[in-house]
């Protein structure tokens, strides 16, 4: 099994951001202090393994996890997103426009994949910050994914965890809807950090859990396995970069295998933990927007 190494971004305690390499121990590696600079230039290295092992060395700086606070972990990257990955995914998004539903069948089985524009990098909510809903949405979901960390040439080098906010209803009613149902104020969470490391094979072991609380009551509870999804990492890449340029990377969701039933909305005040063995735990409470 390759090693596997996991880096966040951070505010110190004079509010100045900071890269850091997370530990065992509940501590973080101050790898600023070491003389790494962004995280860009940490995935648009050759070998991000062994430029980790380089600022390891150098430095050995450590603050307290609970004294730090965590941002998002993406800087220029644009976030983009892939639909109708899972065979779950297909069925409910079917089940939720018939206006719409056999497109939806279609690009299942189709060479092209769906993909679609997310989120600005400034845009993206971190672990601990609201994700929100739309006022005007009567059916609103999580949708947990695995994202993939793509540098400027495409090649994959490190997974994050993603929350494609979504309101089923509005894009339900018309498939041109798909933007406003996808895209708007806190609609895309990402983090609480990239792992750089594993392989693809090794990622599709992991599996994806999300629990939704209400109160002191869970809401709702999903899980899916990563290897259920169809296409391959390195093909959706490859399709995301086709007539684009991406100077600085970018992060793509992968989809989602976990879908609540039509009788579930989320509300404010929900919160929502999505979470990945390899990776962490993305949290967020619930709010309107």
């Amino acid at each position: 099994m390759n090693e596997l190494m996991r880096v966040c971004r951070f505010l110190d305690a004079a509010g100045k951001v900071r890269v850091g390499l997370i530990g065992d121990d509940s501590n973080v590696v101050d790898l600023s202090a070491a003389g790494l600079e962004s995280l860009t230039s940490l995935i648009e290295s050759d070998d991000p393994l062994a430029a980790l092992r380089k600022f390891t060395a150098r430095g050995a700086h450590r603050v307290a996890m609970s004294s730090i606070k965590l941002l998002a972990p993406v800087e220029r990257q644009e976030i983009w997103a892939a639909g109708v990955t899972y065979l779950r995914s297909r069925i409910a998004r079917m089940e939720e426009s018939s206006f719409s539903a056999v497109a939806y069948d279609r690009v299942y089985d189709a060479a092209r994949p769906e993909l679609f524009f997310k989120a600005l990098s400034e845009k993206v909510v971190p672990s601990g910050e609201p994700v929100g809903i739309r006022r005007d949405a009567k059916w609103n979901v999580p949708e947990p994914e695995l994202a993939l960390v793509l540098d400027s040439r495409g090649r994959i080098k490190g997974y994050t965890i993603g929350n494609d906010m979504s309101s089923r209803d509005i894009e339900g009613e018309n498939l041109l809807y798909l933007a406003q149902a996808k895209v708007y104020a806190r609609s895309c969470a990402l983090g609480p950090s990239l792992v750089f490391g594993p392989t693809e094979e090794q990622a599709r072991t992991w599996e994806i859990n999300m629990l939704i609380r209400r109160g002191e009551n869970v809401a709702f509870e999903g899980r899916a396995s990563l290897s259920n999804i169809k296409r391959s990492f390195a093909e959706l890449a490859d399709w995301l970069f086709r007539a684009q340029n991406f100077p600085h990377g970018a992060i793509l969701l992968t989809g989602t295998g976990i879908v609540p039933g039509a009788g579930f909305t989320l509300q404010r005040g929900d919160e929502i933990r999505i979470e990945v063995a390899g990776i962490g735990m993305l949290e967020n409470p619930v709010v309107e927007v």
